[in-house]
């Protein structure tokens, strides 16, 4: 969850630090830091509470010398934001920045405590610092007792470390959190993500799960899990730092729900490069698979929800799909045949990286679905599929989850053509109604002033349901966490047809009730629904279509009015108007939109 950097330079590294920390802010805001070894080769840190702005403000007033140093953007774990609490720690004369946690923390403590070193914090980072100072005080070279650190830790991380009179050495690994190497002219980075690296190189080495590496100006030295050398890979990656920016937008929130029509069209020019033809690799045979697992978290959950549909109606093959932080421990069994999908906006998220590990061994095919095709599921994967969203900067997905509706659509497509379920004119049929979408989401994105009117009206409200039948249940899913995640307003979403089994027992006029409805086969009972819910006096917002609101107008608080769209792809559609309810929402009551509160966008923690 928090964002890391490191550098070995030419110039005073503070100041590029916290440049590289603005681009990895979404992974964590609660306090930030960062350490240098100063012109007198000694250690020095700052840190401060909240945001980086906060940590960059100290700095103007109280700076920090050196060319070697590391930071860190936090998202608490283990003890509460406070500067105290706020990485780099340090311990004597070694300091670490840590994404992760370390489960055998407690005992390292009691440990360590026996030999008479005190904590100072709440963290479990505080420990590593601890230990390897214990280490350095055995006479050990710093090097050696950074390893002989990673070998007592349990659990995930990412670490670098940096030691007192050493200005041209750091020591990063990785266990269960990504950490990137980037190449310089004479100077090396280290970073949680590829992107905070992006404006200083293009020269990307990933570290593999177990890796540690001994770092200087002029050498990389990896080894692996197992202390033997290893080669990774340097690659040449391109990155849009542009993404980075708001573009004049008042949120990156804002800027990634304008850009939804531009990359959906981007993801369909990619993988409809013929005519009729979705180009998916050749090894992605349906007609060999008998059933689909399909894992994931948070809104790619719902994204998979939805997919669910689509495969077993237009397929024909099973699909159960799983929360990936409860998957593995339930210990499902994966039958031959199983085609095992995993879908995750980073490619990083902690809980759908174990799952995948689970079904690595079991499964005919692990096939992925992510935003960054050089993250650790996709590299993990048999095959691993772009979603081609572009950076996603914003907490709550957006143009990832629409994206991640596409592709998976495509997939389904093929999966019923290679499966004989549809002929070549009905898959082109549905390809022709998916080239549609772009423009489509384009007219739903004109009915931004509209919905921000209704939403600062439902920004009164403290609770919410939304209700949707068949393939829009996710969709009401989707619509509930989005508005509870940057509202703050509680929002639960239900399956339409269980109003009675339970939660019609909230509904009163103080609690509005979002529909989302198009005007499809399932229209009317949704509408009987809605009766139930306006019988006992509550409000109902209904997202609908024009067929469907002049049939279902009578009764209802609100109506906002989406563009008629194929049935079978309306998820992709609604899933705009439920972003900018959310969003306006939010506005409405002065919530940070980009940063909300106990959030952080790459989940790399169980």
């Amino acid at each position: 969850m928090c964002g890391i950097v490191g550098i070995l330079g030419q110039h005073e590294a503070a100041p590029i630090i916290v440049e590289a920390l603005k681009r990895l802010e979404y992974r964590g805001y609660d306090s930030a830091g960062v350490a240098t070894i100063n012109d007198a080769r000694q250690l020095d840190r700052r840190r401060a509470l909240g945001k980086l702005v906060n940590l960059a403000d100290l700095l103007v007033h109280d700076p920090l010398q050196g060319r070697a140093g590391i930071g860190h953007t936090r998202w608490a774990t283990h003890g509460a934001p406070s500067v105290g609490n706020a990485h780099p720690h340090q311990a004597g004369p070694v300091a670490v920045v840590h994404n992760g946690i370390i489960e055998n923390f407690r005992d390292l403590r009691a440990e360590l405590a026996a030999q008479g070193y005190e904590v100072q914090t709440e963290t479990d980072t505080e420990t590593v610092a601890l230990l390897t100072q214990s280490f350095l005080d055995q006479g050990l070279a710093p090097r050696d007792a950074a390893e002989q650190t990673i070998a007592r830790l349990e659990g995930a991380y990412a670490l670098c470390f940096l030691f007192d009179g050493e200005d041209d050495l750091m020591v990063a690994a990785r266990k269960g959190s990504p950490l990137a190497l980037g190449h310089g002219d004479g100077e090396i980075y280290v970073g949680s993500d590829a992107l905070a690296l992006a404006p200083l190189t293009n020269q990307i080495t990933y570290l593999e799960e177990g890796d540690w590496a001994i770092l200087t100006r002029t050498s990389v030295e990896i080894r692996d899990a197992n202390g033997k050398r290893a080669n990774r890979p340097v690659k040449t990656i391109s990155i849009d730092t542009s993404s980075v920016s708001k573009a004049g937008y008042k949120h990156f929130m804002a800027k990634e729900i304008a850009e939804q029509p531009t990359v959906m069209g981007e993801a369909l020019t990619h993988y409809l490069s013929e005519p009729g033809r979705i180009a998916l690799p050749e090894a992605l045979d349906f007609a060999k698979i008998d059933r689909i697992t399909m894992v994931a978290c948070g809104t790619a959950y719902y994204a998979c929800l939805t997919a669910k549909y689509w495969f077993e109606q237009l397929a024909r093959l099973p699909v159960e799909v799983d929360v990936a932080s409860e998957y593995r421990y339930r210990e499902p069994p994966v039958t031959p045949g199983t085609c095992a999908l995993f879908v995750s906006q980073s490619g990083e998220t902690a809980d759908t990286l174990a799952a995948l590990r689970y079904c690595r061994d079991k499964a005919d095919t692990v096939l992925s679905v992510v935003n960054v095709p050089e993250s650790s599921i996709a590299r993990e994967s048999d095959i691993a599929l772009p979603i081609l969203a572009g950076t996603e900067i914003g907490v709550a997905s957006t143009k990832a989850f629409t994206n991640q509706l596409t592709v998976l659509a495509l997939l389904a497509l093929q999966a019923a053509r290679q499966r004989g379920q549809i002929d070549a004119e009905t898959l082109s049929r549905y390809l022709d109604d998916l080239a549609t979408l772009p423009g489509l989401l384009n007219l739903a994105l004109g009915q931004s002033d509209a919905i921000a009117s209704i939403a600062a009206k439902l920004a009164e409200a403290q609770d919410v349901l939304f209700l949707g039948r068949g393939q829009m249940y996710p969709l009401a899913l989707e619509g509930a966490l989005k508005l509870k995640e940057i509202s703050y307003i509680h929002a639960e979403g239900y399956a339409s047809g269980e109003l009675k089994h339970g939660p019609i027992a909230l509904v009163d006029k103080k609690v509005p009730v979002v529909v989302m409805a198009p005007r499809d086969a399932l229209f009317d009972k949704t509408v009987s629904n809605m009766a139930e819910v306006m019988a006992r006096g509550g409000k109902v917002l209904l997202i609908t279509d024009a067929r469907g609101a002049k049939e279902a107008a009578d009764g209802t608080w609100q109506i906002i009015t989406m563009p008629q769209v194929p049935t079978l792809f309306a998820p992709i559609l609604y899933a705009v108007p439920a972003q900018l309810l959310a969003y306006h929402a939010a506005i409405a009551k002065g919530t940070d939109v980009d940063q909300p509160r106990n959030l952080a966008k790459s989940v790399t923690v169980e």
